[in-house]
């Protein structure tokens, strides 16, 4: 009988490393500061791509069409500042602020509980999986038909039957006969005897 292979390994999502995940963030978030809320799709569209959600797509459309009325609001502005006016200098400091702070309020916020929720459904962390190793594959028991047939090759005695004593053993008639006739040799020999005792009393009596 052959024993099985070896169990096979749940698979678990992989989850990066906590020093992985802080570096890449501060990296998106530096990235989308320094260049005024203009790249603040990249930021997005990691998202986008981490969680799979048609929510965290949709708003990464709607990001790249923002980045884009920016990008052409400031070029189409005055070389001057002077020339500008005070309500298009705000309205462009709103608009950036607005968006530097939604992609990096919003980005931090889902993908930091993303992870966690992976982490509480059970994805194993690198510093889990290295402090425990997964356990070698060993060689299961071999299936349990010959016990089986051990079973099978020991029936159990019934309850409800009445069991029979042995017969005795009953003698031979050919060892009655013998023991008869030896019984008959013997009677003859004593009477015999008997009777050669007395004549020998009668013959010394006369």
């Amino acid at each position: 009988m052959h024993g099985y292979g070896p169990t096979p390994q749940q698979q678990t999502t992989s989850r990066p490393s906590p020093a992985t995940l802080t570096t890449v963030r501060v990296i998106l978030v530096t990235v989308t500061v320094l260049s005024c809320g203009l790249l603040g799709w990249v930021a997005m569209l990691r998202l986008a791509i981490v969680t799979r959600r048609p929510r965290d797509w949709v708003l990464l459309a709607v990001v790249m069409v923002l980045n884009a009325a920016l990008f052409a609001f400031i070029v189409n502005t005055p070389d001057d500042p002077d020339d500008m006016s005070d309500a298009s200098v705000l309205l462009m400091l709103l608009w950036i602020v607005a968006l530097l702070a939604g992609v990096i309020t919003y980005y931090l916020y889902v993908e930091i509980r993303h992870y966690s929720s992976l982490r509480l459904l059970g994805a194993p962390s690198p510093y889990t999986a290295a402090a425990h190793p997964a356990p070698l594959p060993y060689q299961q028991h071999p299936p349990q038909q010959h016990q089986h047939q051990q079973h099978r090759q020991q029936p159990q005695p019934n309850p409800y039957t009445v069991q029979t004593p042995p017969p005795t053993p009953t003698p031979a008639p050919q060892r009655l006969d013998q023991v008869r006739a030896e019984l008959d040799e013997l009677s003859d020999y004593l009477r015999k005897e008997n009777k050669e005792s007395k004549e020998n009393r009668e013959g010394e009596g006369r």
